[in-house]
């Protein structure tokens, strides 16, 4: 609590007055007598704290005056004094007061180390303004007699006096990446030093700003629609309402329906540049479609024949171009494809095999195909098998960022990793379900694995702290393989296909979802979100269709031969379109 001689005032207070008053004469002589007088109240540390934010705010835009008024007004400091000097006279550029006061702040600085550093960056001030004013002996004098005594920081003192070669003033500016002697390098000078004076002393630079910042991430990771790469900025948000994203901004909207497949559409993804998307289907057919980020559609590009087991999965290389399929239980092959020449490889060890999934390395000339038959492989980019394991059976494969390990689930219910050079397994990524993994995702910054678990749902758990993290609700996963995906600009969201024909999107700080998207009339088996266009979504299902989700603003526009268009190369109505 605040002792009452340092308080805020309360105005519009009455002043009791002291004595009884005779002829009207007495009120106007208590107010000439008592005028500076008024009654105070003892406010708590909050509302201190206020008032010297909103106090260093004014004084940071110029308004000296009225900072002062609020600070006489309220009763309270902005700085320690001791503080308030020591910035005036680093200010001032009066170097030996500089060093006095900090003397006086000693006792409130904690550390000895931190009196040591703030000594060491006054005299690197001190020394290189002498330079710019070519008081060479001076500085020299500053370098021997009052730095090298420190015994702190020798490196920079040695950097310090390679700086008097320098022949004139705009050399010394570039060498030393400094502003020059002015009130803007003894700024940037004093936001140093208040770095290790307590806040009780002295306020931390742009405090108030600081918070304001702080405020508007927190309301942006709050916001369940905040999918934009644009940062949320004081200049262009509103501090009179809480940031909060249109929802019809998100894309939940059917855009496009296309009935290109003619059988259940297994397995869709985007490319890592965003600009083509890949769907395989039970007909046995790849389609590549070109995608159009303005209207947030897609077309066919080619379609890439010939995978005489149906396709049911799919991996893109990092350079866009080339693309594995895998086939579905029974397929012992793979198919690597080269999308624009349209060439295909064909790997397969074993007639035995069963080679169901597979993965690419960061570097993409290598990739990793496995199946549940205890059949795991690396291969390059020829197709030849570099290196084998056997016994390993998996149904889900993902390399980490280093380009050594893969993690693999298996079908004892966890999910292990593998070192192809070494040629072993470790327990350091160990993640154990109790229920069969159906298929698993790791988000962009190799921390997150997203796991669809039979009969269970999806799960979100953490490859570092090897921890679950969250159960996402509403979703309907049974037995069938069905596949989630991170999404958004910084992958903040969950989507996922589901037995009950829809769509689920979740925030991953939330367990319920956001929204539930309509449409599909049978098991919705895939869900891919665009890597580069953050407002296209994209899922297949049992019932031969893609659709193809989102903004608002994105949804086709109705015409007078609307009845004879279509957004779908097989004609579809735009009452189909439109969910």
């Amino acid at each position: 609590m605040q002792s009452p001689g340092n308080v805020c005032v309360q105005n519009g207070a009455s002043n009791p007055s002291n004595g009884s008053t005779e002829n009207g004469h007495g009120d106007s002589e208590a107010i000439n007598n008592n005028a500076d007088l008024i009654n105070t109240v003892i406010v708590d540390q909050t509302n201190q704290d206020i008032v010297r934010l909103i106090g260093q705010y004014l004084s940071n835009e110029g308004l000296n005056r009225t900072a002062e008024s609020l600070m006489d007004e309220s009763g309270c400091r902005l700085d320690h004094p001791s503080a308030a000097k020591f910035r005036q006279h680093v200010m001032d550029g009066d170097w030996n007061k500089a060093d006095h006061d900090l003397q006086e702040l000693k006792p409130l600085l904690g550390e000895q180390l931190n009196l040591v550093e703030m000594k060491f960056l006054l005299l690197e001030q001190k020394y290189l303004e002498y330079l710019e004013d070519g008081r060479v002996l001076d500085a020299l004098h500053v370098l021997r007699n009052e730095l090298t005594p420190l015994q702190h920081n020798t490196s920079r003192v040695h950097q310090l006096s390679s700086y008097m070669m320098c022949s004139n003033t705009e050399e010394l500016r570039s060498r030393t990446n400094w502003e020059g002697k002015g009130p803007n390098s003894r700024k940037c000078l004093m936001d140093r030093l208040q770095t290790f004076l307590p806040a009780s002393v002295m306020l931390p630079p742009n405090r108030l700003l600081s918070l304001l910042h702080q405020a508007l991430e927190l309301q942006a990771l709050r916001c369940k629609h905040h999918n934009t790469s644009l940062d949320i900025r004081l200049n262009t948000a509103s501090l009179l309402t809480d940031h909060c994203c249109a929802k019809d901004s998100f894309p939940t909207h059917t855009v496009q329906i296309l009935n290109d497949h003619c059988d259940e559409v297994w397995f869709c993804q985007f490319s890592p540049d965003g600009t083509k998307l890949a769907t395989c289907s039970k007909d046995t057919n790849v389609i590549i479609w070109n995608v159009y980020p303005e209207t947030c559609t897609i077309s066919l590009k080619k379609t890439l024949e010939g995978h005489s087991y149906g396709a049911a999965y799919l991996a893109w290389n990092p350079d866009s171009i080339h693309l594995i399929a895998c086939g579905p239980e029974e397929s012992p092959e793979v198919w690597l494809w080269n999308v624009e020449t349209e060439k295909c490889l064909k790997v397969s060890h074993s007639p035995d095999d069963v080679l169901t999934c597979c993965a690419w390395n960061k570097e993409g000339n290598k990739f990793v195909v496995g199946g549940i038959r205890g059949h795991f492989y690396q291969c390059d980019m020829e197709g030849s098998i570099l290196d084998t394991w056997e016994g390993v059976r998996v149904n889900c494969l993902a390399y980490r960022a280093d380009g050594k390990n893969v993690l693999a689930s298996d079908t004892h219910h966890r999910i292990r990793s593998y070192n192809f050079e070494e040629l072993s397994d470790h327990n350091v990524c160990r993640l154990q379900e109790e229920h069969p993994i159906m298929a698993f995702s790791v988000d962009k910054n190799d921390r997150l694995a997203l796991i669809n678990v039979a009969t269970q749902g999806v799960h979100l758990w953490d490859l570092q702290d090897h921890c679950l993290v969250r159960r996402f609700q509403g979703v309907t996963q049974g037995h069938f393989t069905i596949h989630s995906t991170f999404g958004g600009h910084n992958q903040d969201f969950v989507a996922s296909g589901s037995e009950d024909n829809q769509v689920y999107i979740w925030h991953v700080r939330n367990e319920l979802p956001i929204a539930t998207l309509s449409g599909h009339t049978r098991t919705v088996n895939c869900v891919a979100w665009n890597p580069v266009y953050h407002n296209i979504m994209v899922s297949v299902s049992d019932d031969c269709t893609i659709r193809v989700w989102g903004p608002k603003d994105k949804l086709p526009k109705p015409s007078v031969s609307s009845s004879n268009s279509t957004n779908s190369s097989n004609s579809n109505s735009w009452n189909e379109m439109v969910s």
